[in-house]
């Protein structure tokens, strides 16, 4: 069986390079470098050991991925020529190597070449050394070429490898500022461990495509975020926030909310939002989806001390019911169209909310959400068993019978009577809507929103006529009304 050896070269100095792997390639049939662009590679011909390198596989190639993929075949070929052949990476091979993990990937289904790994001192060894940093605090080592996947933690140090030109620094700088901010400072370190040669330079992130010096051997180090002020923040700076507010040296008011207490905000806050989208504005919306997260992150906390459940919960249960709702996503049903969707998700919520009944369907409707969205909500489950009318003139005709019935009543005392006919018109109203695919809470709110713009002409009219509102008749102001309706009228036709 022929032998495939893979060893690393060390992060650059000549006494890195371990005895095991100078025989190794003395001994070698045929011996391949990743790459020339190293600094051992003078000692290595100095010791009179002959190679070939894979450069010329950069050269033609168009990605990184690319390049590391060919060389990983080319390689298992020799291998099944040559009994004995060594292929030497730069550093550690199982430290930011992708060519040797492709070989590994590939050796699986090999049965006539036999693969040995040779450790070696890694370039990460000689960062931690130079840096004097101590990994056992954290480190995460992040390829600078996968940056979209492989994100950056802020609570522990990173260091960022395989930043080869000024182009993929100007990349992992965008990347990297997304987290931390133009002006976190990071440190580049170039030619580590090489004496005469090693460069190690603390600047402001912005700053690191500017640098000459960045080459094949460079790499980066970004250290803990230590401090709550900060140029950038994440959701787990806000989960300590949180955290110190809800804490015995925290805020009084934060301190006394309960779940509770705080119900109106989380209202208050969804309507803002709610607003802020109807009127288009993204930056209202930034702020006002993040005033709805708060209350989010605020109920876990308080969740999290009574020991019931914490954000994570909320955010693993989330996700385990996107995923469970969505078997034409991620699983293997497939589902064509969005109604096909809604009803396939209908009918899984029914199984995990043990839905046995249409009763059960409207009475898992919230009782708290706004009535006319509830009236349709519940009208719309009750026409999916059979329950409707068939015409819309049939819903109209039910308006006019319970108008007629309030109109019995609407002069008696018996309060409760009158509110019962008030709601019975109003939810005959919602059936019509339902009928003609409008929403009735969106419906409302335009009108509600007409009503104040006319009422505005009425007040303004009448202070440039001199003129005081709780001074004029109702005929006075039915007239500016109706002036306001032609004004809105025709700006309707001039469009």
């Amino acid at each position: 069986m022929n032998k495939l050896f893979i060893v690393g070269l060390g992060p650059g100095s000549a006494d890195s390079i371990t005895l095991g792997t100078i025989e190794k390639m003395k001994n070698a049939d045929k011996v391949f470098l990743r790459t020339e662009k190293h600094p051992v590679v003078s000692y290595l011909k100095e010791r009179g050991i002959v190679f070939d390198t894979f450069d010329k596989i950069y050269e033609k190639s168009t990605t990184f991925e690319e390049v590391y993929e060919n060389i990983a075949r080319e390689i298992m070929d020799i291998a099944k020529k040559y009994r004995m052949v060594v292929y030497a990476v730069p550093g550690h091979p199982y430290v930011a190597e992708k060519s040797v993990e492709y070989i590994l990937n590939f050796c699986r289904d090999c049965v006539d070449i036999s693969i040995e790994v040779i450790p070696a001192i890694s370039f990460i060894d000689t960062i931690i050394g130079e840096l004097k940093i101590d990994p056992i605090y954290g480190l995460k080592i992040i390829d600078g070429l996968s940056l979209d996947v492989q994100k950056p933690d802020k609570r522990c140090g990173n260091i960022v490898v395989q930043v080869y030109d000024r182009f993929i620094a100007s990349e992992v700088k965008l990347k990297l500022a997304e987290v931390y901010g133009d002006s976190y400072p990071v440190t580049v370190i170039k030619n580590a461990g090489i004496p005469g040669k090693q460069v190690i330079e603390t600047i402001p992130l912005y700053m690191i495509d500017r640098l000459d010096c960045i080459d094949y051997l460079t790499s980066l180090y970004i250290p803990p975020v230590q401090t709550l002020f900060q140029e950038k923040y994440d959701i787990y700076d806000l989960l300590e926030i949180m955290r110190i507010l809800r804490s015995e040296k925290g805020c009084p008011w934060d301190k006394e909310q309960t779940h509770q207490s705080l119900e109106k905000y989380l209202v208050e806050e969804s309507y803002e939002l709610v607003d802020a989208i109807e009127k288009e504005s993204e930056e209202k919306m930034v702020e006002e989806l993040g005033d709805v997260l708060l209350q989010v992150v605020f109920h876990s906390q308080i969740a999290t001390e009574r020991g019931t459940f914490n954000f994570e919960d909320v955010v693993d249960g989330i996700c385990k019911k996107m995923i469970w709702r969505h078997p034409h996503v991620f699983g293997t049903e497939e589902i064509k169209t969005s109604n096909a969707v809604l009803k396939k998700w209908d009918e899984i919520k029914r199984q995990e909310k043990g839905i046995n009944s249409s009763t059960d369907a409207l009475k898992d409707i919230p009782r708290y959400i706004p009535a006319l969205m509830r009236s349709y909500k519940v009208q719309e489950k009750a026409a999916k068993v059979g329950f409707d009318w068939e015409r819309v003139e049939d819903a109209l005709s039910k308006v006019y019978e319970e108008l007629e019935e309030l109109k019995e009543v609407y002069k008696g005392k018996d309060k409760e009577k009158i509110i019962e006919e008030v709601g019975d018109l109003i939810f005959a109203v919602v059936n019509v809507a339902r009928f003609l695919d409008v929403e009735p809470e969106s419906a409302t709110h335009n009108t509600v929103e007409k009503f104040i713009k006319r009422f505005e002409y009425i007040e303004k009219t009448a202070a440039k006529n001199g003129q005081k509102l709780d001074e004029m008749t109702l005929s006075d102001m039915d007239k500016l009304w109706n002036e306001a309706k032609m004004n809105n009228f025709n700006k309707k036709n001039e469009k």
